[in-house]
């Protein structure tokens, strides 16, 4: 659907605004599909970036500053979201051995678990969402690259 009929307006001052617009719409649209597939998985969005980054580091750990910078919502409270993490024992969380005030983060075995399982199901999820061929999706990434510079 048209971005004009979503939001039921049909005047932009400019083609510039008209794609802003409809970039901020269609990423509230697409975090909240998100959200409802991971709620399936008894984890949010947030909490599947943090996964999604241990399971590249693994079987390494990485700290959570690190963890902070590499996060695609870098608003988020990383330490509520790896306590979390650890209530649901998909992380761990030891101190740092060079630096005391610092703490390493790795992902469990359920955690790579849970990932297996979100796998399975998020590559036919994300073709059906976003309604691309790979042409369109890899056209689309690179012109969102270019928008930031």
């Amino acid at each position: 659907m048209k971005i004009e009929e979503e939001i039921k307006q049909s005047k932009f001052k400019n083609p510039f605004q008209k794609v802003a617009i409809n970039l901020q719409f269609t990423a509230n649209w697409l975090a909240a599909n998100n959200n409802d597939f991971f709620k399936n998985f008894g984890i949010t969005m947030q909490q599947f970036n943090i996964l999604r980054i241990l399971r590249g580091q693994n079987p390494n750990s990485i700290s959570a500053a690190e963890i902070k910078q590499r996060m695609l919502d870098r608003n988020s409270d990383v330490s509520r979201l790896l306590d979390r993490l650890i209530d649901k024992k998909l992380i761990v969380k030891t101190q740092c051995k060079e630096d005391k005030r610092a703490t390493d983060v790795k992902i469990t075995e359920n955690g790579l678990k849970l990932l297996s399982k979100i796998d399975l199901r998020l590559e036919e999820i994300d073709s059906k969402f976003l309604n691309l061929t790979a042409k369109e999706a890899n056209q689309l990434s690179d012109l969102l690259d270019k928008c930031r510079g």
